[in-house]
């Protein structure tokens, strides 16, 4: 019978970042979100760097303290880190509170304007170095 080796696999270095409470509207912050999943994280700086939607700015500062976030955390870890080698593993939008105003109508009426708020969150993550290690055949 063959032995099952095991393989250690030292864990990835992941970490996240969340705004909330941020004043776009959450399908137009979503719209910028999906521009950048997937993506490396500088290549998702440089992207939200030049986009035009005013919501790529607070996206942009989100992401930029996840890579910080996950800098401080393999530090803690005494982890290799490499800033080129993050991906953006996930990034979503949930809808935060909606501030209600009323705005004066003709006739003594008034309609309600919704102002709505976004929660950003952010995940970077570095892939795993023992599995690109045991690809090479090195051990």
């Amino acid at each position: 019978m063959a032995t099952k080796e095991k393989q250690i696999v030292e864990p990835a270095v992941e970490a996240y970042a969340v705004a909330r409470h941020v004043r776009v509207t959450p399908m137009k912050a979503r719209r910028v979100v999906d521009l950048i999943r997937g993506k490396s994280a500088t290549e998702a700086v440089s992207t939200l760097m030049f986009a035009p939607q005013a919501a790529s700015d607070p996206v942009r500062k989100v992401l930029q303290s996840a890579m910080a976030n996950a800098r401080v955390k393999a530090d803690q870890v005494s982890a290799a880190f490499d800033e080129r080698a993050l991906v953006v593993s996930a990034a979503f939008v949930d809808e935060g509170p909606t501030m209600k105003r009323f705005r004066p109508r003709a006739q003594g009426r008034a309609s309600r304007i919704n102002k709505r708020t976004s929660h950003i969150t952010v995940v970077v993550s570095q892939p795993e170095i023992a599995a690109a290690r045991s690809r090479k055949g090195t051990r």
